[in-house]
């Protein structure tokens, strides 16, 4: 940026954020956003508008940040879906492997990548695809079972990291390999199976040659192109077996009429599941476009729907299987189950439609998980816009607004914080991080649902619900306590606060509402309440410890409220009569004397507080709470 536009953008009437905006037009790094502030103060300008430029900077860095993030999203989208319509058109399976590996280097920023096939005749892994590689010994490695990251990977069908390969001793060394790695300058590597059904074929690869460690979500990415890796390895392995079937039935005019019919179905599908994926088409219309190719109904249905036995068999063989009068075919991505085709009532199934089947099956995978990313996208935007209320990040009301109007969310609203923590005991820390993260999933589809916003926070999920008319904090914490209860399968206990109204203007006030929601969450579990939800008005005289802002006067309305507004309305002597009751230890005739009236006039004014507050009102909890609320009156009648 030259110092013209700087000068000319900081001239009074010149918008601070205009230098800014054109460092974002064409694309600045970030530490061109330094210059305008320092061409400020070099030439000594108020420090008002040096203030401004600052702002402007953060929000534009702020900017150019997310702008980043979704570029690199829909790179890694649309990277996804070019190695999927390759695979849709797969003739050369060199080109395909080639191109999975050039775009997992390009996509994840890495020195190197490559792919290793297993050798079921040696009983090994060897190098068959490289990308970035330069040196001849490491492109000809070969790794046995259980030798080095990658034979480690081969043999447990897991992925595997190490930030420095020669500094790792979870896995054995050997001189061949480390000879090699040593060759290629490897440090950081990166390796995740290559499975088709429960069978390791063989290992994708990210190395760099510095130390890096790797994010989750690279680790996902690599296993995404992983998966298209091993369907391109199985198509082509169909393709082989097609062709071979071919040149059989060409030396036999009549197998070939019998199979005519069958072939054009198969191409049939490829090419519907081809276009399908192209224009962005859903599961259901997979499933339709199968169930015309095959004469039948093609359902896809979730994993917890169809029948366990044959939906893991399928799952472990990597093939349709039949079940009485219908097929179904695991739907599986990374080996996660995500769901089951089922063809139902067609117990004749020849060997090609079972191919198109699980060819369907895989499309389905790829389709799913094309939306689950899009999901964890919106879902990631939602939990930093939380973040950022809860932190106090971020104060411009008008960019808040923004922000959660691309969301559907309308922070003008009235809105209940929700603290949400799993109340079930975990068997390992793994199955702890699982339940973790469906809790953390089904409360960020509740808050897509509800124009809402959620994160996973302190070990379990706050939420940002807005109220609706009628409502009540306890109502919607007890519908959330059940809502998110029943999606994963666990107890879920839910402290609400009170209805915030001033979400952007006051940058305590999401923060102040979320430890109160954590108080009546605390209260709940000591309380033995777990799997409940509540607010701090539903605890008595223990909300006036829970809540955030200590409501005494809504406290005292609740439990002597009738007793005061009777005395007002009436000039009686009610409120008094209850103090001298307590103060002579319950006993009428103590209070009698106390006041210098008649033992039956005591009892007249007790008996109109019984039907005011009800038959329990001399119950030990409920006096507790009518002595602290007569405490509380009397303090704040004071002049």
């Amino acid at each position: 940026m030259s110092r013209d536009h700087v000068q000319s953008a900081q001239r009074p009437g010149t918008g601070a954020e205009a230098p800014f905006l054109e460092l974002l037009a064409r694309g600045a790094s970030a530490d061109a956003y330094e210059q305008p502030v320092l061409l400020a103060r070099a030439e000594g300008l108020p420090p008002e508008r040096i203030r401004a430029l600052e702002q402007a900077k953060r929000l534009a860095l702020h900017v150019r940040a997310e702008m980043e993030g979704r570029r690199r999203r829909e790179a890694e989208l649309s990277a996804l879906f070019e190695t999927a319509h390759d695979l849709a058109g797969l003739r050369d399976l060199d080109a395909v492997l080639q191109a999975i590996v050039q775009r997992a280097r390009s996509l994840l920023s890495t020195d190197v990548a490559y792919l290793t096939l297993h050798d079921e005749a040696a009983g090994d892994t060897y190098m068959r695809v490289t990308e970035g590689s330069v040196a001849a010994r490491f492109q000809q490695l070969r790794l046995g079972m259980g030798e080095g990251l990658g034979g480690l990977v081969a043999q447990t069908a897991r992925p595997y990291v190490t930030p420095d390969y020669f500094e790792d001793d979870r896995f054995q060394h050997t001189r061949t390999i480390d000879t090699g790695v040593r060759d290629e300058g490897l440090v950081a590597i990166l390796g995740v199976p290559l499975m088709i059904g429960a069978q390791v074929i063989g290992v994708l690869f990210a190395a760099d040659r510095r130390a890096r460690v790797f994010e989750r979500e690279e680790i996902a990415l690599l296993g995404s192109f992983a998966a298209l890796a091993a369907a391109a390895i199985d198509t082509a392995n169909l393709l082989t077996e097609t062709r071979s079937a071919l040149d059989r039935l060409a030396r036999a005019n009549e197998i070939i009429r019998d199979r005519s019919a069958v072939i054009e179905r198969a191409s049939d599908v490829h090419d519907r599941l081809a276009e399908l994926v192209l224009r962005g088409g859903g599961v259901h219309d997979v499933a339709a476009a199968v169930s015309q190719v095959l004469d039948g109904t093609v359902e896809f249905t979730e994993a917890d729907a169809a029948p366990a036995a044959p939906l893991e068999a399928s799952r472990a063989e990597g093939h349709a299987v039949r079940h009485g009068d219908d097929w179904i075919a695991a739907v599986t991505a990374g080996g996660e189950l995500l769901g089951a085709l089922v063809l139902c009532g067609h117990p004749g199934l020849d060997p090609v439609d079972q191919r198109t089947l699980e060819r369907a099956a895989m499309v389905t995978s790829l389709l799913l998980l094309a939306r689950r990313s899009a999901v964890e996208a919106e879902q990631r935007v939602r939990g930093e816009l939380l973040d950022d209320l809860l932190d106090g990040r971020d104060r411009d009301p008008r960019v808040l607004r923004e922000r959660a109007a691309r969301l559907h969310a309308d922070l003008d609203a009235t809105h209940v914080v929700l603290a949400a923590r799993l109340d079930g005991a975990a068997a390992d820390a793994d199955q702890e991080a699982a339940a973790r993260r469906r809790l953390w999933s089904a409360a960020s589809h509740l808050a897509a649902t509800r124009h809402g916003l959620a994160a996973a926070r302190d070990g379990g999920t706050v939420l940002l619900l807005p109220l609706e008319a009628g409502d009540t904090a306890t109502d919607l914490a007890r519908r959330t306590a059940r809502h998110l209860g029943t999606a994963v399968h666990e107890p879920v206990t839910v402290g609400a606060s009170a209805p915030v109204e001033d979400l952007t203007g006051d940058p305590d006030a999401v923060a102040a509402a979320y430890a109160e929601g954590q108080r009546c969450l605390d209260a709940l579990r000591l309380l033995g309440r777990a799997g409940d939800g509540a607010a701090a008005e539903d605890f008595g005289f223990l909300g006036l410890l829970l809540a955030g802002d200590r409501d005494i006067a809504a406290y005292v309305g609740r439990t002597i409220g009738e007793v005061v507004a009777y005395d007002e309305r009436r000039g009686t002597d009610l409120v008094r009569t209850l103090d001298a009751y307590f103060a002579c230890g319950m006993s009428p005739a103590r209070t009698k004397d106390e006041l210098h009236v008649h033992v039956n006039t005591v009892a007249q004014r007790l008996e109109r507080v019984g039907r005011l507050l009800g038959d329990d009102w001399q119950s030990p909890a409920r006096a507790l709470e009518i002595q602290l609320a007569l405490r509380l009156h009397r303090l704040s009648s004071r002049p």
